[in-house]
């Protein structure tokens, strides 16, 4: 595309605007015209992304140069000298200035000048920081990030206050032109990493950013239809100074409130912030109890089907497990309707309005706990280990793993239903050579236990305390290996 220079007439200006942009046409698109000391003034806006209080001082500054102004200067160097906003800059071509327009910026031209002067007054609408709904904590803070890139990116700089902290800014998507900052520690983050993540940004074609931070993703880490997570996200600033500091990337996108986290690996999506909220020790005792429940989500259903179809593998200890009563319907059928409906439920809990939700638990529980029972669809003990199962759902941190994780117990349970114990073991393996198969951004997804690093393992088990943790993460290959001087 062929750059135009800024006209030296103002009509011109005017007339470029009406055609590339709408102006006149959209509402929310706007000039105002004055004239200082015999000049024509326009300034262009965007309504909505602007602070309107600002644009109002700062034409009382410029009108007021009619009356204070004596001095036989350039009028263009006067103006700039009385713009009272800290950030403003020039620029000599109408691509620029459109670009800069319509992401919030207003635009000064003077007439007979080829450079227009960009100030930025932006003023976002959105929200205040506030707890996320996902990874709410016991004791910590309470502000999380929100759908403004810049409040973003103050939140974590209000926590790493090092000069060596960088964002830098890009522009993705043809129409949408939505803002995109990679984030790093300039002297910590691996450099072919970086490579990496911005070749990849850059080499993104597309219209426009509409799910924001999914579709960075999907570019990013080419998941195509593999279920488990690739990149972590999380919407707690804390979280994501933490992971700054042990040297991996994040990308903020705007009008998302969540942040990238890359690389990551399997063993990123099942810890939480509330083990490190709490003393070491409490600390480890969460996330066993959390490593439990996820162990239930995958294989409680696919062990107690097992079970079921052979009651010879039981101890005489625990051999009341399985069904007492028959069933017109087969338990593998059971199982698989059951499992759709705790799905039904998930989706609808995200769609119930909140004075409703109450009302649907209630319906819920009434449908599958008791009448499904009573007319013989289910069976009791159905009903409590798809609960349980669910339960362990609904512990694990990343909603992302949580759902793939169910897609692969239902894989099992295909498995332990047409080879039975072979079954079992040949999905169980093939599920973890799946996951060892697996590299996000050159991570293996399984570090460190495939590739097996002691050190490192033993971290994730038992979550240690900030004093002995001194060294950083070994799988993101950090500039600077350790955290603390030693």
């Amino acid at each position: 595309m062929n750059m135009v220079h800024i006209p030296s007439h103002l009509r011109e200006v005017e007339a470029y605007m009406k055609d590339r942009i709408g102006l006149g046409t959209s509402f929310d698109l706007g000039v105002r015209k004055i004239d200082v000391r015999k000049k024509q003034i326009h300034l262009y806006y965007t309504n909505g992304l602007n602070d309107n209080h600002m644009i109002t001082e700062l034409l009382k500054e410029i009108v007021q140069i009619n009356e204070d102004e004596r001095l036989l200067t350039k009028i263009e160097k006067v103006i700039e000298n009385r713009i009272v906003i800290q950030s403003v800059e020039k620029v000599s071509t109408m691509d620029e200035v459109v670009d800069q327009l319509l992401s919030g910026l207003v635009v000064l031209f003077i007439e007979g000048e080829r450079e227009a002067l960009i100030i930025d007054v932006r003023s976002y609408p959105g929200r205040q920081p506030e707890e996320p709904d996902t990874e709410k904590v016991v004791r910590g803070s309470r502000d999380g990030f929100v759908e403004n890139i810049i409040m973003n990116t103050s939140l974590i700089r209000r926590r790493i206050r090092d000069e060596r902290l960088r964002f830098e800014l890009l522009k993705v998507g043809e129409r949408s032109k939505t803002d995109v900052a990679i984030a790093y520690l300039r002297d910590v983050a691996n450099t072919n990493l970086l490579h990496i993540i911005r070749k990849e940004m850059k080499q993104i074609e597309i219209d426009g950013l509409t799910m924001a931070d999914k579709m960075i993703e999907e570019f990013l880490v080419k998941q195509g239809y593999n279920p488990f997570p690739l990149v972590r996200y999380t919407e707690r600033a804390d979280v994501a100074a933490t992971h700054l500091l042990e040297g991996h990337v994040l990308i903020i996108v705007d009008t998302s409130p969540s942040v990238i986290i890359a690389p990551t690996t399997y063993f990123h999506h099942v810890q939480h912030a509330e083990e490190y909220r709490q003393s070491a020790a409490v600390g480890t005792l969460i996330r066993w109890t959390r490593f439990f429940g996820i162990w239930i989500s995958l294989f409680l259903l696919p062990l107690w089907y097992l079970f079921v179809l052979e009651p010879d593998l039981l101890p005489k200890t625990i051999d009341y497990i399985g069904p007492k009563e028959e069933s017109h319907v087969p338990v593998f059928v059971q199982l698989i309707l059951a499992d759709i409906g705790i799905e039904f439920l998930r989706i609808a809990a995200i769609h119930t309005p909140a004075p409703l939700s109450t009302a649907m638990g209630i319906i819920a529980a009434v449908l599958i706990g008791e009448i499904a029972v009573e007319v013989g669809l289910f069976i009791s003990e159905i009903i409590l280990y798809i609960s349980v199962s669910a339960i362990g759902t609904f512990s694990t941190p990343s909603y992302e793993l949580s759902v793939a994780n169910k897609i692969a117990r239902v894989f099992l349970l295909i498995f332990v239903a047409i080879f039975h114990v072979p079954g079992f073991i040949v999905g169980t393996t093939l599920l973890l050579l799946y996951l060892a198969s697996i590299r996000s951004l050159n991570t293996p997804y399984l570090w460190p236990l495939i590739p097996f690093r002691w050190r490192a393992f033993m971290q994730i088990l038992v979550r240690r305390s900030t004093p002995g943790a001194k060294i950083r993460p070994s799988i993101v290959q950090p500039r600077n290996k350790y955290k603390q001087k030693t």
